[in-house]
């Protein structure tokens, strides 16, 4: 999905961590009542075997708009 997705996400998550590298090489790591701004050129996984259960803010006019759109 990363091709599709141009723009920042707005997380809280509830459950879980996940792992966040930027295009430049900036890395963080975002646990259970983390609220995070992660802006465009990046790189996310879910750290561990835990299931991660986040509340993601970004708006759906642009939630997977192609790079052609």
């Amino acid at each position: 999905m990363k091709p599709l997705v141009k723009t920042g996400t707005y997380q809280y998550l509830i459950s879980g961590r996940i792992k966040v590298v930027m295009d430049d090489g900036t890395e963080e790591e975002f646990g259970p009542g983390d609220a995070a701004v992660i802006p465009p050129g990046h790189n996310a996984w879910v750290v561990g075997n835990g299931l991660v259960v986040g509340i993601d803010f970004t708006g759906l006019k642009e939630y997977a708009k192609s790079a052609d759109s």
